[in-house]
């Protein structure tokens, strides 16, 4: 009894994250006895609000594939500048040969991007964003290289605050 209480009130508060399965691969691989099955995920976690992560699990069963990916990426979160609902200025995010892309855009245009790109851009809570997938399709890659360049994004006012001038002396 004690356990399913338990169960409702944890189904009952509301989540902190949203959840993005963006790949799941079947992989088998031949043993003596034949073939043995198991399973990657790719997941992305965020609040909406800013701050995202990416993880992969792998295990012989789809959930808990999903689950130790879902794990991971909240291990990983990274906290990302947002302007307003965009991005404050343009990126590029490199990881091997993947690259992409990212622009800020107007209010109202939308996430403009591929499957991999678009699912970081909605868990980061980004709601207006360009993007173009340069060089390799490799899904993991790809969202490697949009973390990569969501790092390195900067704020004008953590700029101006490590130089030492306020935001008019900076931007006129």
């Amino acid at each position: 009894m004690e356990r399913n209480r338990d169960r409702r009130e944890r189904e009952n508060q509301p989540k902190e994250f949203i959840e993005k399965l963006i790949k799941l691969n079947a992989v088998s691989k031949t043993v003596k006895g034949g073939r043995r099955r198991s399973f990657s995920a790719l997941v992305v976690v965020g609040d909406q609000k800013g701050r995202v992560g990416y993880g992969m699990g792998k295990a012989n069963d789809v959930s808990y594939a999903i689950r130790k990916a879902t794990e991971t990426a909240k291990k990983n979160l990274i906290t990302v500048n947002l302007k307003d609902s965009t991005i404050p200025h343009e990126i590029l995010g490199n990881f091997k040969s993947a690259s992409v892309l990212l622009k800020p855009a107007s209010a109202g245009t939308g996430v403009i991007a591929g499957g991999a790109v678009r699912a970081v851009c909605d868990a980061a809570g980004i709601k207006d964003i360009l993007s173009k997938s340069l060089g390799s399709k490799n899904t993991i890659n790809t969202v490697k290289a949009t973390f990569d360049g969501l790092e390195h994004l900067f704020s004008a006012k953590k700029l101006s605050e490590e130089r030492g001038k306020n935001l008019k002396e900076m931007w006129g």
